[in-house]
């Protein structure tokens, strides 16, 4: 098989796990036979056949596009120059977004009760993220682009605040739009972390792109 046929198959297989996570999110997959997942695929029960042989594949497939999503965000640069910090912080920002506001308890709970080996590779693929973003956090406090707060604190926050605030429920309860929302909320986050003479370094006209990635993306699942 050429590399070309198995980059087209690896795309076909992506955009129909893509289908299926909105929904493996909401309710869990414990429940879900091969006919639902098909369904939600959008896919006759033969064309999901040629992708995944399995349930167990498919949830394979899920945890796969997770993990290869995580591991798109890079390394610090080694310059480490205050510019690299300020889109480093944008990256992070984008990425914490979408994983938070995807990546459910109920998604969790099935998958470690089912698979147990794919749950532990998600969290491991979760636990480097972590620690990536607590050495940036401390990298910068140590050079002084940061202000002097907890780093576990950050991560807390993003975990509490960030879930409770993109949910919909919240939106429709105080009248906001998700870009309002996230736009405050990465004011709220830039303000927080950097020290006031260092704001003026970074572009946020960058974000904006980031943001409205986001915007879609929750839209199509709201």
């Amino acid at each position: 098989m050429s590399t070309h046929t198995e980059n087209q198959q690896d795309k076909t297989r992506n955009k129909l796990l893509k289908k299926l996570i909105t929904s493996v999110m909401k309710k869990g997959f414990q429940h879900l036979r091969m006919d639902d997942i098909a369904k939600h695929m959008d896919v006759s029960r033969a064309t999901m056949y040629k992708h995944f042989s399995s349930k167990e594949e498919v949830m394979e497939g899920v945890v796969r596009v997770f993990v290869d999503y995580i591991e798109t965000l890079e390394e610090l640069p080694p310059e480490n120059d205050e510019a690299s910090f300020g889109t480093w912080f944008q990256q992070l920002f984008g990425q914490t977004v979408s994983l938070v506001g995807t990546i459910t308890d109920v998604f969790l709970k099935d998958l470690q009760a089912a698979y147990p080996e794919l749950y532990d590779r998600l969290k491991v693929a979760l636990t480097k993220r972590e620690r990536q973003a607590l050495e940036f956090y401390r990298e910068g406090k140590n050079k002084g682009i940061f202000n002097p707060i907890n780093e576990h604190f950050i991560l807390l926050q993003d975990d509490l605040l960030l879930r409770e605030i993109i949910n919909a429920k919240y939106l429709l309860f105080n009248q906001i739009s998700i870009r309002q929302v996230l736009r405050d909320y990465y004011q709220f986050k830039k303000i927080q972390l950097f020290k006031a003479e260092k704001l003026s370094k970074i572009d946020d006209s960058q974000i904006e792109p980031i943001i409205e990635h986001l915007v879609e993306k929750f839209q199509r699942t709201l």
